[in-house]
C-alpha cells in the first residue's frame, strides 16, 4: 500500500509539469490581444500552451501511441492556432486542425470500440452542420463537412475510452460548435472566451489521456 505522501506527490508533480501551461494560458487570457490586429505575436501568445503540452506528454515516461501521436495533434493545433489568426488562413487552420484530429484518432485507438456511441454523435453534428450549411460562405460546405465528420469520430472514441479523453472531446466539439456560430452565424457575447477556454482546456484533457492511460486500447495479455 502506498503511503499518504506518496498518494499526494503524484498529483503535485503532475501539476508541477503542467506549470508552464498554466502559465501561458494565464499570459493568453491576461494580455488578450486584440483578434482585430492579426500579428505573429498574437499568434505566438496563443500557440504557447498548446506548445507546453505537446512537451509535456514528450517528456513523459508512458510508451504507447498516445505518446507518439499526441504530440504532433498537439504540433498541428498549434499550427492551426497561428493560421486562424488570419482570416485568410481559416481554410488552412482548418486542415491543420483536421491533421491534429487525425492523430488524436491514433492516440485514442478503436478499444474498446462501442459502436452504439457513434449514433448519438453522427445524429447531433449531422444536424449541426445541417443548420450551419446555409449560412456558410460558398466553397466551405464540403471542408466544414469533412472537419466535422473527423471531430465526431475523436468524440465517438474519447467518449468510448471515457476519463479525460471523453471530457477533452466533449469540449473540443464545445469549442469548434461556438466558433462556428460564432463566425458564421453571429456573434455571440463572451464568444472568443468561450471558445478559448474550453480549447485549452480540452487540449489539456486530450494531453492527460495520453499521459495517464496510454495503453487502455489495447487488451492486456493474459
Amino acid at each position: 500500500p502506498r503511503g499518504r505522501g506518496e498518494g499526494l506527490g503524484e498529483p503535485l508533480l503532475l501539476g508541477l509539469r503542467l506549470g508552464p501551461f498554466f502559465a501561458s494560458c494565464a499570459l493568453y487570457f491576461l494580455l488578450w490581444l486584440p483578434s482585430e490586429e492579426p500579428s505573429w505575436t498574437s499568434a505566438l501568445v496563443k500557440c504557447l500552451p498548446v506548445l507546453c503540452l505537446a512537451a509535456f506528454v514528450c517528456t513523459s515516461a508512458c510508451p504507447g501511441p498516445g505518446r507518439r501521436f499526441t504530440p504532433r495533434g498537439l504540433l498541428c493545433s498549434a499550427l492551426g492556432d497561428a493560421l486562424l489568426i488570419w482570416p485568410s488562413g481559416f481554410l488552412f487552420g482548418m486542415v491543420a486542425f483536421a491533421g491534429a484530429h487525425l492523430c488524436y484518432l491514433g492516440a485514442l485507438g478503436w478499444r474498446p470500440l462501442r459502436p452504439l456511441l457513434l449514433g448519438p454523435v453522427a445524429a447531433a453534428f449531422g444536424a449541426y452542420v445541417g443548420l450551419l450549411h446555409p449560412r456558410l460562405p460558398p466553397g466551405l460546405g464540403l471542408p466544414v463537412l469533412l472537419y466535422a465528420a473527423v471531430l465526431g469520430l475523436v468524440l465517438w472514441r474519447g467518449l468510448a475510452r471515457g476519463g479525460p479523453a471523453a471530457l477533452g472531446g466533449l469540449l473540443f466539439s464545445v469549442s469548434d460548435a461556438v466558433l462556428a456560430w460564432d463566425t458564421f452565424v453571429r456573434p455571440l457575447p463572451s464568444g472568443r472566451l468561450v471558445i478559448m477556454v474550453t480549447y485549452y482546456a480540452a487540449q489539456a484533457l486530450l494531453a492527460l489521456a495520453a499521459v495517464r492511460n496510454p495503453g487502455s486500447q489495447h487488451p492486456r495479455p493474459p
